[in-house]
């Protein structure tokens, strides 16, 4: 949301958008809404066209008064006029991606119901985004007129009811409920018959309207959602101003083509206008270029965007999904207006207690911490084999981050949304797909990220290996076994710290011979207790019997048993380190 630049006009401009299953009549509603549509209202796809079915972002808009509440709202600049643009985002199943994409450049969301269906899986789905991405949420009930007259109201109550029912959890509890019919008889009905409920529907969202801050500073970030040439003129690219403001004669880069072009001309809703800031939906004439070549993507301040190979994120797992996040799984990963597949690595603060030896094998409780504790390179972290979700409530889930290795580069600001999904997963399937969400925190701009910026990440897994001592050599040095195998690179083990189950400590001094045994310094000395158990069980060894025949048949002694050797180390990416 935000105003026109064009100081005759005065209009502030708020995005609704206008989600939903597919077949709830969402093009209908919008239809009958709008005044004025843009170059990708009401779905360019021919296949859509035929089948009746949203398979892209449209965009329309109508204009009113401007509400009561809104007058004088606006500071210095007064409006005149109110302004809404309708993103209306597919239902179909298969491009849930597009609706992500689109839902993250709206300020309010319309969720339609089919009054005789109730929610189906993609409407909740389509809520879950909108809990993601927008503040207010308005719910249209709509088909009203396929309800028998004498039955309308009570089932128009009975599904308010449930659907109160279903959002009381979510942020947008108690949100308006309103009845309609956009199109009465249906898409193949002629146009004479009037809708129904509209005129109510756009005094509720008036009603709705709000003015956030919007700030026309700072770098320009639009994101573009439809691109064509006009002979003679130039190419025209369409969307949404997401931050900053853009004017005609400035130069911005669109990354995804490596290239900058001058501004000619900016038009709202075909109205010449000098420029457009945040939260308008603009189109912007620059200096040709094959549309073909960008038919969804962002546009900036040259400089300001990078294209990443990797990405840390915080991370948040969304309650409806029911599937585990294992480590090393692929996701789809939507960032802006891009959804690429990454696979995923979790990660979350040092357990509590690692700066104590533990034997035991019992799983360490993940260190508490504040949610706005915020990711650094200067602290180490805990490699998870999945995302831990506490017992209890969701908020009581510990602090988790992310890294995300692309599949293929995406261009995308900081601090932006980003959200995992199984978009693989059977359509038909009455499940969640959105797997977890968070915020883009630190980008890895080198292709050879392993090797010039995973080192940086101090990511470690705690590991505990157990041997035996097998014989002494002094008083300060044993020789271990069993703690390595042959083809060990022993040199990775060096100088790190082991415990016997005695009680001493020692280092790790390298390898002796060729069969994985290895040499410790105890550098405080052996206990005589130690030396005289150790003495013992190397003379019972000795004594007769050849290999593989023991000459003593008979259980060892409890005080012939064999001394173990307890190391404990963290596995980096890079490196180990003994704890």
């Amino acid at each position: 949301m935000s105003e026109s630049t064009d100081s005759r006009t005065k209009t502030l401009n708020f995005n609704v958008g206008v989600l939903g299953h597919v077949d709830s009549g969402k093009t209908s509603l919008a239809r009958a809404l709008s005044s004025t549509a843009s170059t990708a209202a009401f779905d360019k796809n021919p296949q859509s066209r035929e089948r009746g079915i949203t398979l892209d972002l449209g965009f329309s808009s109508f204009a009113v008064d401007l509400p009561d509440h809104l007058q004088g709202s606006g500071g210095p600049q007064q409006y005149d006029s109110l302004q809404f643009t309708l993103v209306d985002c597919p239902g179909h199943a298969s491009l849930i991606r597009t609706i992500i994409g689109g839902a993250q450049i709206i300020d309010l969301m319309m969720l339609v119901v089919d009054v005789v269906k109730g929610v189906q899986t993609q409407t909740a789905e389509c809520l879950l985004i909108g809990e993601l991405t927008c503040p207010r949420m308005v719910v249209v009930l709509n088909k009203i007129d396929l309800l028998p007259s004498n039955k309308r109201q009570s089932a128009i109550e009975k599904m308010t009811k449930r659907l109160h029912k279903t959002l009381e959890t979510t942020r947008f509890k108690e949100c308006p409920v309103i009845a309609v019919a956009a199109k009465p008889g249906g898409p193949e009905a002629p146009d004479t018959e009037e809708p129904q409920g509209v005129p109510e529907l756009i005094e509720l969202l008036k009603k709705q309207t709000y003015l956030p801050q919007r700030d026309p500073g700072g770098d320009l970030l639009m994101a573009v959602d439809h691109c064509f040439s006009i002979r003679g003129q130039g190419t025209v690219m369409t969307g949404t101003v997401l931050q900053g403001s853009l004017a005609i004669n400035d130069t911005v880069e669109i990354p995804a083509l490596k290239v900058t072009k001058k501004i000619k001309s900016v038009q709202m809703f075909r109205k010449p206008v000098s420029g457009a800031m945040q939260g308008d939906r603009v189109g912007v004439c620059v200096t040709q270029f094959d549309p073909k070549l960008l038919e969804r993507g962002l546009v900036c301040t040259p400089g300001s965007l990078h294209t990443l190979y990797a990405a840390v994120i915080s991370v948040r797992k969304i309650g409806y999904f029911k599937g585990s996040l294992a480590t090393r799984a692929k996701f789809h990963i939507t960032v802006g207006h891009e959804t690429v597949m990454a696979r995923v690595t979790f990660f979350g603060l040092p357990p509590v207690g690692t700066s104590e030896p533990r034997f035991d094998t019992e799983p360490l409780p993940l260190q508490p911490c504040s949610l706005d504790t915020p990711f650094t390179f200067d602290r180490e972290y805990f490699y998870q084999d999945e995302y831990v979700t506490s017992q209890g409530e969701a908020r009581s889930n510990p602090k988790q981050w992310a890294l995300l290795e692309f599949e293929r580069p995406v261009t995308c600001p900081l601090l932006c949304l980003v959200i995992g999904s199984k978009l693989d997963t059977d359509i038909h399937a009455n499940a969640c797909r959105l797997a977890f969400q968070g915020r883009l925190l630190q980008g890895f701009e080198d292709k050879s990220y392993a090797e010039t910026a995973l080192p940086r990440l101090r990511i470690y897994k705690s590991k505990q290996k157990e041997g035996q001592v097998e014989r002494v050599t002094d008083d300060y040095t044993v020789i271990g076994r069993n703690l390595f195998k042959k083809e060990t690179n022993l040199q990775l083990f060096v100088g790190l710290k082991v415990t016997l189950s005695t009680g001493e400590s020692g280092v790790i001094e390298g390898g002796f011979g060729q069969s994985g045994k290895f040499k410790i310094r105890v550098q405080e000395g052996l206990h005589p207790e130690t030396k005289q158990l150790l003495n013992s069980t190397s003379k019972k060894k000795g004594k007769g019997g050849s290999k593989g025949c023991p000459a003593n048949e008979e259980e060892p002694k409890a005080d012939s048993e064999p001394v173990s050797i307890h190391l404990r180390f963290k596995r980096s990416f890079l490196y180990l380190t003994s704890t």
